[in-house]
């Protein structure tokens, strides 16, 4: 069953942030086959697009957090930066990131549990007439700073030979940079879909200039879940019973697409068309490919990537091992 919660006046840097939208709730009752009688309360955080939801859609659907002792409270953001500050003040337990905030559980504000999908939905996009990122040089160009977006458009910058101080560089909520696109007020942006996908319902020709695909070679753009560092260092139960979960779910959603993709959309009340649009920018990975990549040092590689990403874009100020903010041994652990 489903109830709504809203998580609010999270406190980060002296300063308070309202930081949740309405959520989703599963509430879970009841023992499991792995957890006995007890049940464990959970927090997870979630961004209302496929990579995002899917796997905790799944999860309330199949039965998977009863199965496994969990009550789940999943409240709604905007972005990846925001759960990382949740998960800081202990409002959340777990959430979801996108690749751009990779550079916050680098820095050691969180740790990344489980890979989810590679992200390909990401775009620096532009109006008509705009035909090149060196056409940004000196425009407006909106961007979610800390995000894939942000991500992108330093890569595609960096790659014309330009830095963001080329470009007027103007940072903004994602639902602020669909608007500001639409109504023709800022010249590009550093986005995703499905918000771009809104945007071209207003702008039928707005401009694509770079995309994931264009910087595969160099840097992997995966999504991932993450946890508190204190949830992960004091309730190893907790983390074990969540990963179990996530576990199952992944194999439901590489086994049956397109119930993942419906049962995705009702749990954010969109259009399926939508939600399929949007699944179709992501490479779903099965569980055999996630645990082989971790055992064979895939991940690694593509975290590393990401640290250099980071430490040239000035997120990170020291290299930084992978081992030390992804708990791979603990998502190959919980399915043993």
């Amino acid at each position: 069953m489903k109830n709504r919660s809203t998580l609010a006046g999270i406190v980060a840097a002296g300063a308070a942030v309202a930081l949740a939208l309405t959520g989703c709730a599963s509430n879970a009752s009841g023992g499991s086959d792995a957890a006995g009688d007890d049940t464990i309360q959970v927090n997870f955080g979630y961004i209302p697009d496929f990579n995002g939801t899917s796997l905790l859609a799944i999860a309330e659907d199949q039965g998977y957090w009863e199965k496994y002792g969990l009550e789940v409270e999943t409240p709604s953001f905007t972005n990846g930066p925001l759960q990382i500050q949740a998960l800081g003040t202990g409002d959340l337990d777990f959430g979801y990131i996108g690749p751009g905030a990779f550079w916050l559980p680098a820095s050691g504000e969180a740790k990344i549990i489980a890979m989810n999908t590679l992200g390909q939905s990401d775009r620096v996009v532009a109006q008509p007439g705009i035909d090149s990122i060196e056409d940004l040089r000196g425009k407006t160009v909106a961007v979610p700073e800390g995000t894939s977006g942000d991500m992108i458009l330093t890569l595609a910058l960096d790659e014309a030979g330009m830095t963001k101080d080329d470009v007027e560089l103007v940072p903004m909520e994602p639902s602020a940079i669909v608007a500001a696109l639409a109504s023709g007020q800022v010249d590009g942006a550093g986005l995703w879909y499905p918000a771009l996908a809104t945007v071209k319902q207003q702008v039928p020709d707005l401009v694509e200039l770079a995309q994931n695909s264009d910087f595969e070679d160099t840097v992997a753009f995966p999504t991932a879940f993450v946890a508190g560092n204190d949830v992960v260092e004091n309730e190893p139960e907790k983390v074990e019973r969540v990963l179990k979960a996530l576990r199952d779910a992944i194999t439901y959603r590489y086994d049956n697409l397109d119930d993942a993709i419906a049962l995705t959309a009702a749990y954010n009340a969109l259009d399926e068309e939508d939600v399929a649009a949007d699944a179709s920018n992501n490479k779903v990975l099965s569980l055999d490919e996630l645990d082989t990549l971790t055992e064979d040092g895939t991940v690694d590689s593509w975290l590393n990537g990401m640290v250099d990403y980071f430490l040239g874009s000035g997120k990170l100020e020291d290299p930084v091992d992978p081992a030390d903010f992804y708990t791979g041994d603990l998502f190959l652990q919980a399915g043993e």
